[in-house]
């Protein structure tokens, strides 16, 4: 995207001038989302490939476990890196750094003759899948407007679903290995599986040259003029980008480092972000979908069954994002959560319910399957629907990258945590006693959100810092 020149005073009242701005913010936005289908169709794709791995390798529990984890694990370690990285470089570089991970990873995976192989190409893309979810958030909430930001940093994880859902439906077309699509040998069927996650990397690499740089790091790097400029055309004349720009310069001249992260008026926001992180891995969530089909199947549902019950669910989470994508610039992000995460634990007690004593039998499936659904929709349209939204926002510039970084690593270690437990815990607890303890700790998840969670609906990101310096950040909700 070029940069826009300062404009005459005649032309700043130009609703053609608005409706450009506001489009460019959609654009970049989809455009850095498109890391967020990667995350989703890398992370949901393995359910379905898990079902069909055997028929190329000989895979225990512990084999499958190490498979499924070994993007968790990458993502992690891609975390940690992309927030510091993020502040010295930029936001845009990182974007595409991540894509080009993204391509490399499946095509690799694509290519893998071990399990060995296939578990190095999976960390590979978890570096990528680490970065996207550090950086896009953040990148997105610094080039939308407060009144717009809720809905557009909630593309990033519209886009993570909708790439759960498209791997459902490629993991379902493919379970029965059409002769066409066996281009390479045996077990093709989860070999083209992974290499499609080759298409979106590419449009996101093309698709970079139409994402300018975050005038919020311009600022902070001193480079006020670019960043003026940036500004400009990103907004409308009714949204006053000088003011906003003078705000941002403001907030620009502290200095970032890990001990002012660490201080104690920044605490509050700490604890926000990289708790409700946590909460959202210790909840099943991401669990319950890697492992969705293998629970399935066995509880006695043939393996076709199963899949479609994945794109069933895939179904649900796009619905219960868009909800969210309605609900977090309405109701509040907050306000959100507290309402409909209860569905969750009513949810998972049901699924307890059903597996209590064994596999479910006749309606019992069908209450399985529905409790599943219920699950999904109430825990991915609330907690999920606003975890990378929240943790973009509720830190100061001067150290949001840093910030975000630690959300993530909260993230990607409860989520390696729950990968590399979960068959475990089915086999010492079973399925009941897993969905009970998820319940539990779903329960826990609400209390955290009711006290110490801020509400952030309508507010400049530069109000959010205020608050923390004046001690009043969580008396908004």
């Amino acid at each position: 995207m070029t940069l826009a020149a300062p404009l005459p005073a005649s032309r700043r009242n130009s609703p053609a001038l608005s409706a450009t701005g506001q489009k460019r913010v959609f654009i970049a936005s989809c455009v850095a989302g498109l890391a967020g289908v990667l995350f989703g169709y890398d992370q949901g794709i393995i359910s379905a490939a898990l079902l069909t791995l055997g028929d190329s390798f000989t895979l225990d529990t512990f084999g499958k476990q190490a498979i499924a984890a070994g993007m968790v694990g990458g993502a992690l370690l891609g975390c940690i890196g992309a927030g510091p990285l993020s502040d010295r470089l930029g936001r845009r570089p990182l974007v595409g750094f991540a894509g080009a991970l993204f391509l490399l990873g499946s095509v690799g995976s694509a290519m893998a003759m071990s399990p060995a192989e296939l578990t190095i190409m999976r960390i590979i893309l978890g570096l990528a899948v680490g970065g996207a979810s550090q950086i896009v958030p953040v990148y997105i909430a610094e080039l939308a407007p407060a009144a717009r930001r809720g809905r557009l940093v909630l593309l990033f994880q519209l886009a993570i679903v909708g790439g759960v859902l498209v791997s459902s439906l490629i993991g379902w077309a493919l379970s029965d290995n059409p002769l066409l699509l066996r281009l390479l040998s045996r077990g093709g069927d989860w070999r083209m599986m992974f290499l499609l996650g080759a298409v979106p990397a590419l449009m996101l690499l093309i698709g970079l040259i139409f994402l300018p740089e975050s005038p919020r790091f311009l600022a902070s790097k001193g480079r006020k003029d670019e960043a003026l400029a940036i500004l400009r055309s990103l907004r409308g004349p009714e949204e006053n980008p000088e003011a906003e720009m003078a705000e941002i310069h403001d907030a620009a001249g502290q200095r970032g480092s890990w001990k002012l992260l660490f201080s104690k008026h920044l605490r509050p926001a700490l604890v926000a972000g990289t708790g409700l992180a946590m909460f959202s891995q210790v909840t099943g969530t991401n669990a319950v979908l890697t492992y969705a089909p293998t629970i399935l199947a066995g509880a006695g549902f043939d393996r076709n069954s199963a899949l479609l019950i994945s794109i069933a669910i895939g179904v649900t989470i796009t619905v219960a994002t868009i909800f969210g994508f309605w609900a977090v610039d309405h109701w509040g992000r907050r306000r959100l959560m507290l309402r409909v995460l209860p569905g969750s634990i009513l949810a998972l007690i049901l699924l307890a319910f059903v597996f209590f004593g064994g596999d479910p039998q006749g309606i019992g499936k069908s209450l399985a399957v529905a409790g599943l659904l219920l699950y999904v929709l109430c825990t991915l349209g609330s907690i999920n629907a606003s975890l990378w939204l929240v943790g973009a926002e509720v830190f100061p510039l001067s150290v949001r990258g840093k910030g975000m970084g630690l959300v993530t690593v909260s993230h990607w270690s409860f989520d390696l945590l729950i990968s590399m437990l979960t068959l475990s815990i089915i086999e010492i607890m079973g399925v009941s006693g897993t969905f009970i303890l998820f319940a539990g700790l779903t329960s826990l998840g609400w209390l955290f959100i009711r006290r110490c969670i801020p509400e952030t609906k309508g507010r400049s990101l530069e109000d959010i810092e205020r608050s923390l310096n004046t001690g009043d950040f969580l008396s908004h909700s």
